[in-house]
């Protein structure tokens, strides 16, 4: 596990902004270096922000959106299309508008999916996904970035304080009666989570400063799953003002 560096930025659209420019960047050494690179997106407010904001930067046509592969960190098991559901949101804010390959874009399974409204079931299709990706050589890939937003009670993904998913080491698992509604969701696991090569940690707010305290001090992950997720070879904290105050 890498110690995490804090970047700080003035309000969320400029941590936005500069979180764009970085994804950009990381993602074309990746694919200098090794042909190809891969992303874990996340919803929420920052997390859209900053792919609006990748797709607003003519930097983004320094990517080779043929040779990424797109991957979820969790999501809301509700029907495909449902404006509540992380993918919905990164399609509309960035992968509509780019030259995406379609079999390199890997959405969680839906709840009205091949599975139905079974999330357990949905989870082991995904497991099974990042079992067979290019280059997994286990359990998942080696993402390059893999980013989180950082929840009020400093949850990430949907890895919530006190739950059994904390403790769970298949690679990805069915979420219930979640504190935080729609109450059912699919998350990958920590040992998923910090296989990445970069971890991300986005928070922006005054609402967020308490769970990002508890993540940079090394807390208790039980009470706060933030301070665990890190990165294989390092942890950014991107926060605005607002949310590095206490």
């Amino acid at each position: 596990m890498t110690d995490p560096t804090v970047l700080l930025h003035r309000d969320q659209e400029v941590l936005a902004a500069a979180a764009a420019a970085r994804l950009v960047t990381r993602i074309v050494d990746a694919q200098a270096a090794r042909g190809s690179a891969s992303v874990v997106l996340t919803g929420g407010g920052v997390g859209t922000a900053v792919l609006a904001a990748v797709a607003a930067t003519d930097a983004r046509d320094a990517v080779d959106w043929g040779r990424l592969d797109v991957w979820w960190g969790d999501e809301r098991f509700l029907p495909a299309g449902d404006p509540e559901r992380n993918e919905t949101g990164a399609r509309a804010a960035l992968l509509d508008h780019v030259p995406v390959d379609p079999a390199r874009v890997r959405p969680m399974p839906a709840s009205d999916g091949p599975d139905g409204d079974d999330p357990d079931a949905a989870a082991e299709r995904y497991a099974a996904r990042l079992r067979a990706a290019p280059g997994s050589g286990g359990p998942v890939p080696a993402f390059d970035v893999l980013m989180l937003g950082v929840g009020p009670d400093a949850h990430v993904a949907s890895l919530f304080p006190g739950t059994p998913a904390l403790d769970d080491e298949r690679p990805v698992v069915a979420v219930r009666n979640s504190p935080k509604p729609p109450p059912t969701r699919i998350s990958l696991t920590f040992p998923s989570l910090c296989a990445a090569r970069e971890v991300w940690l986005l928070a922006s707010g005054e609402s967020k400063a308490e769970a990002v305290r508890l993540g940079l001090s090394g807390a208790d992950p039980s009470v706060a799953p933030v301070a665990m997720a890190r990165g294989r070879e390092r942890t950014l904290f991107l926060l605005d003002r607002a949310a590095a105050a206490s």
